[in-house]
């Protein structure tokens, strides 16, 4: 990507943590507890769904798959921001960040698929209980399942290519990862044609799976406010609370984070709602299925029953 006034970019700098030396020693030990928590309590996560017999439900399939895309966004990120914490040297090379870009992207999209197919799971349980098993087939969850995979990581293709086309005059990412945004900061031209690609192909997953969410969830609380006894509600909205608590994070660190003008002050906000949704988000979600959830706590009961007391 050679041209007049810049020349050809092979790696890129992160600068991210880069103002604020001080802190790095502090950021580097939380990030780290994070981080080994997050691995720790989604993979413990996914071990219990798929040893316990009672949870090989449509549910906590699409709850498995969600701490899995957690775990693995979480790693996208997470490492190469705690080596750039210990070193002065922050570069990434071109390829190696738009790998971590690819990763990135298609597992948020495949994320943000992925909680529209919670949802859809839940209006059926919460509205045609009677109907449950016959339409969540394990072939429609499997349907499910790897529709926001592919979703994910087609779109997230499509945007490493059009952003990797781009000439960089500078290489230095106002960031601690290649994220879209920073990228395209750093192009030499107008890159309006590439942002447009960029809003359509998030508009169609974000907006798209945010408006399956909207309506599942006006549906379901329709069919909850019908039913009549106050216990029988609060079990219906028992069913869904956790999801809904996860989705409203989740959607709501991404609209902080994309959905704001482009200003000096907004990047470090920015950049902080950044670190919520990419390293903390993927804690809290092993913790928000599993504390307020008796499905989850009575197979992990089981589990330790059956190590300590085997037959």
């Amino acid at each position: 990507m050679a041209g007049d006034n810049f020349t050809t970019v092979t790696s890129f700098t992160l600068s991210g943590f880069a103002n604020h030396p001080e802190l790095q020693v502090g950021l580097f030990l939380i990030f780290l507890f994070i981080y080994l928590f997050t691995v720790l309590g989604n993979l413990a996560l996914i071990i219990l769904i798929q040893i316990d017999p009672q949870l090989h439900t449509p549910m906590y399939f699409f709850l498995s798959n969600l701490a899995f895309i957690d775990v693995s966004y979480s790693s996208t990120v997470t490492p190469k921001a705690l080596e750039d914490l210990q070193l002065k040297q922050r570069d990434i090379s071109f390829v190696g960040c738009f790998v971590q870009m690819y990763f990135f992207c298609g597992l948020v999209c495949s994320e943000c698929s992925l909680l529209a197919s919670m949802a859809y799971d839940r209006y059926v349980a919460i509205c045609n209980p009677l109907l449950y098993s016959v339409v969540m087939s394990p072939k429609v969850c499997i349907w499910l399942g790897v529709i926001p995979y592919v979703v994910g990581f087609n779109n997230a293709l499509i945007t490493v290519c059009v952003i990797s086309s781009l000439a960089f005059c500078t290489s230095t990412i106002d960031h601690f990862f290649c994220d879209t945004t920073a990228l395209m900061a750093l192009s030499c031209y107008d890159s309006f044609s590439t942002e447009m690609v960029i809003f359509f192909l998030a508009g169609f997953t974000f907006i798209g799976s945010l408006i399956i969410v909207v309506i599942s969830y006006v549906a379901i609380i329709s069919a909850i406010l019908k039913i009549h006894s106050a216990e029988g509600q609060r079990k219906a909205f028992s069913t869904c609370a956790s999801h809904l608590v996860g989705v409203t994070i989740f959607y709501g660190s991404l609209i902080f984070t994309y959905l704001q003008p482009d200003n000096a002050s907004f990047l470090t906000e920015a950049q902080v709602a950044s670190v919520f949704y990419t390293i903390v988000i993927p804690m809290l979600n092993p913790l928000i299925y599993s504390l307020r959830n008796k499905d989850v706590k009575n197979a992990l009961m089981r589990v330790l029953h059956r190590k300590m007391f085997p037959q």
